[in-house]
């Protein structure tokens, strides 16, 4: 199943997305499904989940603008939320996606509950796995600027696999991919991505996203404890909260065929609700 590639072109750079539409024949297809990554991953985190969803669901996954196979913004780029969500959309535009199910995984939900709020109309599901509302809680980020200064890119990336995943939580040949595609970021995307995050709170606004929610996740990331995704969930009272079990902030990756099976039965049941 090869996706076919594309590029959503903005005033500040273009941003690579793929589509993978395998959808069956002889049922209706589902509404498509945009896939956001986050720091350190790409569109192909979500590569593992296609198997349990594109008989019926078309596919859209993009990398984040300073990474993978998008543009690389200037020195002088605002980096901010708002400019996140623009690309998303942008991404949405070019792929004709007037409605659609939109999931994020780590800043890619926060981005996701952002876009939700920004254009409610046109976001059928939410579904956030590892992700969190409020920046402020996020643990762990701040060894990140001495792991940049100094390993590099590589440096803090072999460092912030075990943050991702346990010890043998995936076979060696994924975790060598993994960690490679992650030091393949620039520090300064990951950095003005990390300052984003920080600096986001969406509490304020929560009660105003009345579509379906899905909220996965790991029992185990450093960087988001349980306790503030079951705040997320409270805030959130069209919300089904689902926690996996020996995981970490890896959890779309490592848990892949779980994460897909609970994404595909959400879907279905939203559909035939």
């Amino acid at each position: 199943m090869l996706p076919a590639m594309a590029r959503a072109q903005t005033p500040k750079g273009d941003l690579h997305f793929e589509t993978l539409d395998h959808t069956v024949a002889w049922r209706k297809p589902g509404l498509p499904v945009l896939f956001h990554h986050g720091i350190g991953s790409s569109s192909a985190l979500w590569r593992g989940w296609a198997p349990a969803l594109v008989d019926r669901y078309p596919i859209i996954a993009f990398d984040m603008r300073g990474c993978g196979r998008s543009s690389v913004p200037p020195p002088d780029y605002k980096w901010s939320l708002d400019a996140m969500v623009e690309d998303l959309f942008a991404v949405a535009d070019a792929a004709g996606l007037d409605r659609f199910h939109l999931a994020g995984e780590s800043i890619g939900g926060t981005i996701a509950l952002a876009a939700t709020l920004a254009q409610p109309k046109r976001v059928a599901t939410l579904t956030v796995s590892n992700g969190a509302h409020l920046g402020a809680t996020i643990g762990r980020v701040h060894a990140w600027q001495k792991q940049l200064d100094e390993g590099g890119e590589k440096g803090w990336s072999r460092e912030f696999m075990p943050d991702r995943f346990h010890p043998g939580g995936v076979d060696p040949a994924r975790w060598a991919w993994f960690e490679e595609q992650q030091a393949a970021w620039p520090r300064e995307t990951i950095l003005k991505s990390l300052g984003v995050l920080i600096g986001a709170d969406l509490t304020p606004r929560l009660g105003e996203i009345g579509c379906p929610v899905l909220l996965l996740h790991p029992d185990g990331s450093p960087f988001i404890p349980v306790p503030v995704m079951a705040e997320l969930h409270r805030l959130l009272p069209t919300s089904r909260l689902q926690v996996f079990p020996h995981a970490r902030h890896g959890l779309p990756f490592s848990h892949a065929p779980e994460c897909s099976t609970a994404f595909r039965s959400f879907l279905d049941s939203v559909s035939a609700g």
